[in-house]
C-alpha cells in the first residue's frame, strides 16, 4: 500500500518509515529453513544420514551419562515418493515430560552449549533441525516416546516447530503402554535418498561402533535386513568432569560477560572461581599489574579496565588446563573398535599426550590397520572421528587429512605421490577429543586447521607410521628371504655336482654341507617370522 505524501513530510523522511515497516526478527527456525545445507542436509543421501546420526548421537550421551551400556536400535522403513521412515530407540533414562516438547521442538536448545566438557552434541541444534527438515519435506510431525521410569506410563507426543516464534507446535500428546523400562524413541518421516557404500548408514554405524566399542547396534536396513554391531567391551567411558574456561583461551567480549554475569562479589575472587589455573597469589599480582584494587567489584569494571586486564591475563602464564573435562577412547580400545570392523594382519594405536589450543584441551588417538583382506591397490582408507562421532563428509578440508597427506608414508614403506594420500592395504582412524571440536560449519563435518591440532594429529600418525614401517620392512624382509632358500634348494643337486668336479670332493658330502647351511639360514628365517608374528 503506497503512503500518501504530504506537503509537510519531506519524502526522504516517508521513505525511511516504509523502510522501517519492513524490517522484522527473523528466527533462528527461519533462518535454517532456507539455510538447510548449514546443518548438513545439502541433499536427499546427506538428509536421510543426518537424520540417523543426530538421533543415534543423542542417544549414546543420554546413555552414557546415566552409565548406562547402550543398546540402540535403528530402523529405515522405505515409503512411496522417496519418503523414508526413521525411527531410533535406546536404553537411556527417558527424558522428563516438561523437556520432551523443547528438545525436539526448538533449535539451539540443550545442555551443553555452556558446558566446557566433552560431549557429541555442542550446539543444540542437531535433532530439532532433522524434526524441522521432516516437517518442510512432509510435513509430518516427529513422533517422541519416553520413559524415565518403569512404574510409570511412557509419554507420548507428536510435534511440529513453528518456525515464526522457534517453539514447539504440540498436536498430540498422551500418556501410552510401552515395552521399555526407561529409555527414550524418535520416529520421524522424511524425504531421502538410500545408498550403500561410502557415506552410507551402514558405513556411520561401522564407524560408530569403531570409536564406541562399548555400544551394542542394532540396524534394520529398508530392504529389512537386520545387522548386528555388538559390544566388545562392557566398560563405559570415564565420564567427562566440566571445567572452568581457561585463560588462554579468553577473547575481550567474553571477558566483559563474564564481569557482567559473575556471582563473584571481588575482582580478586572472580579471577580465581570463574576461571581454571588461576590461584589467588596469581589473581593478586594481575590486579596489582593492571592497576585495579582486589576488592573491585566486576560488574563496575569499565571496558578499557577490561581491556588492560585482558592484556595482563595473556601476558601471564598459566598450568594447561585439566584434562578430568576429556574422554578419549583409548589406545587399546580403539584398536579393538578396528580390529572388530577392519580384517587386517597388523594393528598399532596410539593415544597422544593432552595439548591445548586456544585455552581448550584435546587430545589426539589414532589406529592403524594394514594388510589381510584391505585393498591393495586403493588409497589409504581414512577414518576419522571428533568426539567419538564419524566424520563422513567434507574429507578434503579437514585437517586430518591436511596431517596425513603432509606426513612421508615413503619413509614407512607405503606408496605416495608428492603430498597425496599414500596408497596401499591400510586403513587409519583419527580421534579428537576436545571440550571445544573447531568444526568448518554447522554440520560438523571438517576440523579447522589450527596449527596445535594439526601438529598433534601428525605426531600421533607419525607414530602409528613408524611401527607400522618396522613391521612392513620385517616382513618383507622375511619374505625375500623366504623365497631365496626356496631358490637354493631347488638347485643343491645341480651345485653339489657342479662343485664335486671342480673339486674333486664326494658330491654326497657337499650336498649334505650345502643343506646344513640352508638349515642354517632357515632357522635365522623362523625366528624373524615369529618376531612378525608377535608384533601383529
Amino acid at each position: 500500500m503506497q503512503t500518501k505524501l504530504t506537503q509537510d513530510e519531506p519524502i526522504e523522511i516517508i521513505q525511511a518509515i516504509e523502510l522501517a515497516k519492513k524490517q522484522r526478527e527473523i528466527s533462528i527456525s527461519e533462518f535454517f529453513i532456507k539455510n538447510k545445507h548449514l546443518l548438513g542436509f545439502d541433499n536427499l543421501v546427506k538428509s536421510l544420514l543426518t537424520t540417523i546420526k543426530e538421533a543415534v548421537d543423542n542417544a549414546l550421551d543420554a546413555c552414557e551419562e546415566a552409565n548406562i551400556l547402550p543398546e540402540i536400535k535403528v530402523e529405515i522403513e522405505p515409503l512411496p515418493n522417496s519418503r523414508f521412515r526413521v525411527s531410533v530407540q535406546d536404553n537411556g533414562p527417558g527424558i522428563v515430560k516438561e523437556q520432551i516438547p523443547k528438545i525436539f521442538g526448538k533449535l539451539l536448545y540443550g545442555s551443553k552449549f555452556h558446558k566446557l566438557s566433552q560431549s557429541r552434541g555442542q550446539q543444540g541444534i542437531g535433532i530439532s533441525a532433522s524434526v524441522l527438515y521432516a516437517q518442510l519435506t512432509t510435513g509430518k510431525p516427529a513422533k517422541i516416546i519416553s520413559r524415565v521410569s518403569p512404574r510409570k506410563p511412557a509419554n507420548y507426543y507428536e510435534i511440529h516447530i513453528d518456525t515464526s516464534k522457534n517453539e514447539p507446535e504440540i498436536t498430540k500428546e498422551s500418556e501410552i503402554e510401552w515395552e521399555n523400562g526407561t529409555g527414550t524413541k524418535i520416529e520421524i518421516e522424511l524425504e531421502g535418498k538410500y545408498q550403500k557404500g561410502k557415506r552410507s548408514t551402514e558405513e556411520y554405524l561401522k564407524q560408530t561402533a569403531i570409536a564406541n566399542p562399548h555400544v551394542h547396534l542394532i540396524y534394520t536396513s529398508p530392504e529389512n535386513q537386520r545387522i548386528e554391531y555388538p559390544r566388545v567391551i562392557n566398560k563405559l567411558p570415564i565420564k567427562a568432569k566440566e571445567i572452568k574456561p581457561h585463560p588462554d583461551g579468553i577473547e575481550l567480549g567474553i571477558l566483559i560477560s563474564m564481569l557482567k554475569n559473575t556471582n563473584s562479589r571481588t575482582l580478586q575472587s572472580f579471577l580465581c572461581s570463574d576461571f581454571s589455573r588461576i590461584s589467588s597469589k596469581v589473581a593478586k599480582e594481575i590486579c596489582e599489574k593492571v592497576n585495579i584494587n582486589t576488592n573491585a567489584r566486576p560488574s563496575r569494571i569499565a571496558k578499557q579496565e577490561a581491556d588492560n586486564l585482558l592484556k595482563v591475563i595473556r601476558e601471564t602464564k598459566f598450568m594447561a588446563p585439566s584434562t578430568d573435562c576429556l574422554s578419549p577412547i583409548g589406545a587399546d580400545a580403539l584398536e579393538k573398535g578396528l580390529k572388530k570392523e577392519v580384517d587386517a594382519e597388523f594393528y598399532a594405536s596410539i593415544t597422544r599426550p593432552a595439548s591445548v589450543y586456544r585455552g581448550n584441551p584435546f587430545i589426539i588417538e589414532a589406529s592403524i590397520a594394514y594388510g589381510g583382506a584391505l585393498d591393495k591397490e586403493s588409497p589409504m582408507d581414512i577414518i576419522r572421528f571428533a568426539n567419538r562421532v564419524p566424520l563422513l563428509y567434507q574429507q578434503s578440508a579437514c585437517a586430518i587429512n591436511k596431517s596425513i597427506s603432509s606426513t612421508n608414508w615413503r619413509a614407512y614403506g607405503l606408496q605416495q605421490s608428492g603430498n597425496n594420500i599414500p596408497s596401499g592395504p591400510v586403513s587409519i582412524a583419527i580421534h579428537i577429543a576436545s571440550v571445544w571440536v573447531p568444526f568448518t560449519s554447522e554440520s560438523k563435518e571438517a576440523i579447522a586447521h589450527y596449527p596445535e591440532i594439526v601438529k598433534e594429529i601428525k605426531l600421533a600418525v607419525q607414530e602409528c607410521g613408524r611401527q607400522l614401517g618396522k613391521y612392513i620392512r620385517k616382513n618383507i624382509r622375511a619374505k625375500v628371504e623366504k623365497q631365496r632358500i626356496s631358490l637354493f634348494e631347488k638347485y643343491i643337486p645341480e651345485l653339489a655336482d657342479a662343485l664335486g668336479d671342480l673339486s674333486n670332493e664326494k658330491k654326497q658330502i657337499i650336498e649334505e654341507n650345502l643343506y646344513k647351511i640352508l638349515k642354517k639360514n632357515s632357522k635365522t628365517l623362523l625366528e624373524s617370522e615369529e618376531n612378525v608374528k608377535e608384533e601383529r
